[in-house]
């Protein structure tokens, strides 16, 4: 089956991931490091499909570019959607697949590692002892032990976390607006409502998808009402967060520290080196202010086994879809 494939905001990690897992295909796969927009579509002429990543753009406009060069198909490798219009691309006549699991665990246990380094201050103490400076003074943490953790959103990653913290020996508490009873009932580990897990929690992990609903979920009405100086961890979707309200409660003492792996204005900035650049959102400037915020910049699925199973599992749902059988990753409008 001769397919050609074209992935935008590729990077080496993905294009080694992609040939390594094209061997049982025979596709051809090239890949640009230019991001998916109306200006770079012509890039895709000739191709098949393209494979976009989380901060692509795909809008009508940029959907009507690709279908006018002759692109069939959008192949996201990534799980969250919400960044396609997906009533645009049902009216052209393109299919778009997703990858909705690659390795919950890998984004599970890097929220942990972003738990742990702001808890032990291990981001800290790695600076100061480059400097020969080995005083512990500023650098108490807790035990994880004991501690109520609240997981808000329970699919498979959030069940991956929820599961690990209980492990710890934590207490967890869950909320999904569509609660997973089997699991429930499997792991011990009780639903309760927002209210209750921001009363309760000393640390809160978000995992949900971003929707309308979900929007800015975490602002300064959740604010109001989570305990002093609660922990809350990120690696769900940025908009999630009120990055200006989390300021405050920063500035406040509500918030006690804030790891983050996405951030809603990070299609500006994440992926790319700005090192050598003046960074012009301030609202980012501000939070890097902070000695109790850790932010990484979105590699919590960046592990070996994620990128195979992201790869394969994008030209499994390519061949599908091009050869006009089922395909269970594609999104309907």
């Amino acid at each position: 089956m001769a397919v050609k494939i074209l992935l935008f905001s590729a990077k080496p990690y993905d294009l080694d991931s992609f040939h390594a897992a094209n061997g049982s295909f025979g596709f051809t796969v090239e890949g640009v490091e230019a991001r998916l927009t109306e200006q770079t579509a012509a890039l895709a002429a000739g191709f098949d499909a393209v494979c976009a990543f989380v901060n692509d753009t795909l809008d009508r406009g940029v959907l009507a570019a690709l279908k006018s060069h002759g692109v069939k198909m959008v192949a996201l490798r990534c799980a969250g959607f919400n960044h396609v219009d997906l009533r645009a691309a049902a009216d052209l006549g393109m299919a778009v697949v997703r990858v909705p699991t690659y390795s919950p665990r890998a984004v599970a246990e890097h929220a942990l590692a972003l738990l742990m380094a702001l808890n032990r201050k291990t981001h800290k103490a790695y600076n100061r002892v480059r400097e020969g400076n080995f005083a512990l003074n500023g650098l108490m943490g807790f035990d994880l032990y004991g501690k109520t953790v609240g997981v808000i959103g329970t699919g498979q990653i959030g069940q991956a976390f929820a599961q690990i913290m209980k492990g710890l020996g934590c207490e967890v508490l869950a909320y999904d607006l569509y609660p997973n009873t089997e699991w429930a009932q499997s792991t011990g580990i009780p639903y309760v409502d927002l209210d209750t897990l921001y009363a309760r929690a000393k640390i809160i992990s978000l995992h949900c998808p971003l929707t309308k609903e979900s929007h800015h979920m975490i602002g300064n009405a959740a604010f109001d009402k989570v305990r002093d100086g609660v922990f809350l961890i990120n690696t769900g979707r940025g908009g999630l967060i009120d990055t200006a309200a989390a300021i405050d409660a920063l500035k406040s003492g509500r918030l006690g520290a804030l790891g983050l792996d996405v951030y809603e204005g990070e299609k500006e900035l994440f992926f790319d080196d700005h090192s050598a650049r003046i960074i012009h959102d301030d609202i980012f400037s501000r939070l890097l202010t902070f000695p109790n915020v850790v932010i990484t910049g979105h590699q919590a699925f960046l592990t070996e086994e994620a990128l195979n199973n992201i790869a394969t599992t994008t030209l499994e749902n390519i061949r599908a879809v091009l050869s006009q059988q089922e395909c269970k990753n594609r999104l309907a409008a």
